[in-house]
């Protein structure tokens, strides 16, 4: 049993939902290039003052390119808290956007993998590392008359995972939680031909599939393989990066990860979880300092 939260526990709690509201409020209220230099701010503030993060993001940096160092690591650090809060003062300002002022800023590569996936009618499973702005194209895939389901890890205080479920509702997403009712639901959507996007290039149960990622032994999550196999969905790894340009986003769907049959379940899924583990490293190469992984991820990091 969980034992019941303290009145300084259940404070904090509501500290840490307001700033949110305030935050998603003060986004929405400024101008778009204020809010952009707001970001910055917020990148600056959130690099100084989280050290563990900021030594976490340079292990996976120099994962992806092992000769950063010095100066052009503390840079590429700093890029990725300054992407990190542009993630979120977007996605705060998304749901009042038009449809037009989305559109305006944003380009896509390999938009006939999507398409070509939905004509199958098997449904459409999106595979994304944390990376760049992804709930911008998921709002773009939205506008262009795609429903969509999105798997998402649940966060304390619940308050506060429900006040983000209702910003993505918002945005005209499905929303749900990491757990023992996903597998249902996603297999709901999928039968309807929906999109699925999952986040996956983090194995936050631990219980997923080994691999070699970035040229160490780590798991990944099991999911996205399993599903594309048993259901036909074809499982099309996606990044979405931000550009240069206001309100600049740039999206790549890459082909379907081959779904062979070739023995037992548990070895094909081993083996496409190997080949997309290969098109997240792609993905994340493209802009690694657009990679919003703060946590340990492979067995040799602190506090994995």
């Amino acid at each position: 049993m969980t034992p019941p939260k303290t009145t300084r526990g259940l404070l904090a709690d509501s500290a840490t939902v307001n700033g949110y509201k305030i935050g998603s409020l003060a986004a929405r209220a400024l101008p778009g290039p204020l809010a952009s230099a707001a970001a910055s701010m917020i990148g600056l503030t959130l690099a100084a003052g989280m050290r563990d993060k900021r030594e976490m993001i340079e292990l996976h940096l120099k994962r992806v390119n092992p000769s950063l160092n010095g100066f052009a690591l503390r840079q590429s650090v700093q890029q990725a808290f300054d992407s990190y809060a542009k993630y979120y003062v977007e996605s705060f300002r998304l749901p009042t956007m038009s449809k037009r002022a989305v559109e305006a800023g944003f380009s896509i590569e390999g938009m006939e993998n999507v398409s070509n996936a939905a004509a199958m009618g098997n449904g459409v499973i999106l595979a994304l590392p944390h990376l760049g702005g992804w709930e911008w194209a998921g709002r773009w895939l939205i506008d262009q008359g795609y429903k969509m389901t999105v798997v998402v890890e649940p966060i304390e205080p619940a308050e506060l995972f429900e006040w983000f479920v209702d910003l993505r509702h918002k945005l005209g997403m499905t929303v749900v939680p990491l757990g023992p009712k996903v597998a249902g639901a996603v297999l709901k959507a999928l039968r309807a031909n929906e999109v699925v996007c999952l986040l996956c290039d983090r194995d936050i149960e631990r219980t997923g599939i080994p691999v070699e990622f970035f040229g160490e032994t780590t798991t990944l999550p099991a999911g996205p393989a399993t599903l594309g196999l048993r259901t036909g969905a074809p499982v099309l790894p996606v990044g979405c990066y931000f550009t240069d340009r206001y309100n600049g986003h740039h999206a790549v769907v890459r082909p379907a990860v081959p779904a062979n049959r070739s023995g037992r379940l548990r070895d094909d899924v081993a083996n496409m979880t190997q080949l997309l583990a290969g098109e997240l490293e792609f993905l994340i190469r493209r802009a690694p300092e657009q990679w919003h992984l703060f946590q340990p991820n492979w067995p040799s990091d602190p506090g994995y």
